[in-house]
C-alpha cells in the first residue's frame, strides 16, 4: 500500500486542479461559490485537468492490479483502502493549511 501513498503525492496535483475547476465553474452557476472574474472556456479546463489525470490514473491503476494478486484481500476493499490511502497525503495537506491559516 506504499504504492498509493506514494502515487497519493503527484495526485495532489490532479485533484487540486479539478477542486478549482469545480469551485469556479458548476458551483458558481448556482450560487454557492464565487468564481473569480476569469471567463474561461470548458475546452481550456478539459485541457488543463485531462493530462494529470491521464498520468495519474494510468500509473495508479496497473500499480493497484499488480499488488492485489499479491494480496489476499478482496477486490473491493483492496480499491476502497486504495483510494482512500491516495486521498491521504492531499487530506493531510489541506489540514496543515488549514491549521497553520487559522
Amino acid at each position: 500500500m506504499a504504492v498509493n501513498l506514494t502515487l497519493g503525492v503527484f495526485a495532489i496535483v490532479p485533484l487540486w486542479l479539478t477542486a478549482l475547476f469545480v469551485m469556479s465553474r458548476p458551483l458558481t452557476a448556482p450560487g454557492l461559490t464565487t468564481g473569480g472574474d476569469v471567463d474561461d472556456d470548458l475546452l481550456s479546463w478539459l485541457m488543463l485537468l485531462a493530462p494529470p489525470w491521464a498520468v495519474l490514473l494510468g500509473l495508479w491503476i496497473p500499480a493497484n492490479i499488480r499488488t492485489r494478486r499479491g494480496t489476499g484481500v478482496s477486490r473491493c476493499r483492496h480499491w476502497a483502502v486504495g483510494s482512500a490511502l491516495v486521498l491521504t497525503p492531499l487530506t493531510a495537506l489541506t489540514a496543515l493549511l488549514v491549521l497553520v491559516e487559522g
